[in-house]
């Protein structure tokens, strides 16, 4: 789907390597923390010059700001579905033990965190932001209804879904599936969302 969406022209990625934007001749971007402690940071110039570099070749310039990281707000469908409505995003990459916090305060427009857990860099959290936002773009999805039905999008998981053959090892599809009766359907579809919900995320019911 990434591929049909660059392809038919509905969005333009562009991947940029951050040492693009150092000043000195060993294209350094990350540097030992003040106060101590382990791991490196990610010096703020090099960051800087990218997203005004960036920003200066857009004509509206008008581009949200998104830096990947744990301490951010987690990554859901509505977020996803408000970052597909925006005309520019320009990304970074969390990486090492974190970016240094003036990025945070001066640059960035939202911090984002797809889980509660930590990567080894913020491009994997990153491409997992952009499937999450292109698919939502018009035209991207063969059946834009595709995405209104997702999980998350109806306030539940998705109902359980079946396939060919009607049974398979002796476990039969449910015969509500097989009746034609589309508001039978429904009302089963509906049902099964719930109680999969309950099970699996009873925190989406609040």
């Amino acid at each position: 789907m990434m591929k049909r969406a660059q392809e038919n022209k509905i969005v333009d990625l562009r991947i940029h390597n951050l040492r693009d934007w150092t000043a000195d001749k060993h294209h350094i971007v990350d540097d030992a923390p003040f106060g101590g402690g382990q791991g490196m940071v990610m010096k703020p110039e090099p960051i800087f010059a990218a997203v005004e570099d960036l920003k200066s070749r857009i004509e509206s310039r008008e581009s949200k700001i998104v830096l990947m990281s744990p301490a951010g707000r987690r990554l859901d469908q509505k977020l996803a579905a408000d970052l597909s409505k925006e005309s520019q995003l320009i990304i970074i990459c969390g990486h090492y033990e974190g970016v240094d916090h003036r990025v945070i305060e001066h640059l960035v427009d939202l911090e984002i965190s797809i889980g509660d857990y930590v990567l080894t860099n913020g491009a994997i959290a990153a491409a997992v932001l952009v499937d999450a936002v292109v698919r939502l773009l018009p035209g991207v999805l063969g059946d834009q209804q595709s995405a209104a039905d997702d999980s998350f999008s109806i306030g539940s998981l998705e109902s359980p879904q079946y396939t060919r053959p009607a049974e398979f090892r002796g476990w039969k599809v449910p015969e509500v599936l097989l009746s034609g009766n589309h508001a039978e359907i429904a009302k089963w579809r509906k049902e099964q969302a719930l109680k999969r919900t309950k099970q699996n995320r009873p925190d989406l019911l609040g």
